[in-house]
């Protein structure tokens, strides 16, 4: 059985034009939600995996901090900034499978897209901050191609 929490960046700061999109941090209210679904998320991964933007950064190191996860062991990938479900798929197939549960950090709109194909079961557009959990029945990653949903959370449901 193979895991995999698909986490959208928390909400980012908006008021330096000057930024590039990828150095935008993030903005009170996204500290303050990633904090809050960080604190009562209930399961520790075995592979963190983020983007590459300040933002997606930011938001999984809250995460490994609350989880107790060793921060110096997160894989920033490329692939996941700017990019396609077939980047993001890559990215999911190239999980070594000694790691059975992961969480990867990313952005909209191809983290909504990449959960509706993985799931056909996404009740909406990811919101910032959320969280998607999907278990897949395989032992290797290269064969997760459907999975069931059995999370979707996000800060103003919770």
């Amino acid at each position: 059985m193979k895991t995999l929490f698909l986490v959208r960046h928390a909400k980012s700061d908006w008021t330096n034009p000057a930024l590039k999109d990828v150095e935008r941090f993030l903005n009170e209210r996204g500290y303050s939600d990633a904090n809050k679904m960080s604190s009562q998320f209930k399961h520790k991964p075995d592979l963190i995996i983020t983007s590459p933007a300040i933002r997606a950064i930011s938001t999984a190191l809250i995460f490994a901090r609350n989880l107790n996860y060793n921060a110096n062991t997160i894989c920033i990938r490329q692939e996941l900034y700017e990019s396609t479900v077939k980047d993001y798929l890559s990215v999911m197939n190239a999980i070594d499978n000694t790691f059975d549960t992961i969480m990867v950090f990313a952005h909209n709109p191809t983290i909504t897209d990449f959960a509706q194909q993985l799931t056909q079961a996404l009740p909406m557009e990811f919101p910032t901050c959320a969280i998607a959990g999907i278990r897949f029945d395989v032992t290797d990653w290269k064969k997760a191609k459907t999975g069931d949903l059995f999370l979707f959370d996000y800060p103003k449901k919770s």
